[in-house]
């Protein structure tokens, strides 16, 4: 069974900065990008912020982080941390973790982690 374990999440002023970081379960064989989205209340689950975990890591940002947001990755560790900074309330949201991955003798599949809350007080 696939498990994304997310932490980091937590309280903090704008301006502030949180790391998040999610790790994928060792029954994972291989995969093709893991990444961060967010939902806030009463709006549709948003992306954040993917990163390849082949080649040279390409990584993709939604415009409203791009400069603030890092995602970065640990290929051996199966892991994604999404180092973010100058927070605003407006990235107030439940930060969930993705991955496009496949587990020995399975197919390409989405998972998702159980989500994270980030809280940036004004």
């Amino acid at each position: 069974q696939v498990q994304l374990v997310e932490s980091g999440g937590g309280l903090v002023q704008a301006g502030g900065s949180l790391r998040l970081s999610c790790a994928a379960s060792r029954s994972i064989f291989s995969i093709n990008t893991m990444g961060w989205y967010r939902q806030a209340p009463g709006k549709q689950r948003e992306l954040v912020a993917t990163i390849s975990f082949g080649g040279g890591g390409a990584t993709n940002y939604a415009d409203s982080v791009k400069g603030r947001f890092t995602i970065s990755r640990d290929n051996a560790e199966n892991t994604v941390h999404l180092q973010m900074n100058s927070l605003k309330p407006e990235d107030t949201a439940v930060y969930y973790c993705n991955t496009f991955a496949r587990t020995v003798g399975g197919r390409w599949s989405d998972y998702w982690g159980q989500g994270t809350q980030v809280t940036v007080s004004s």
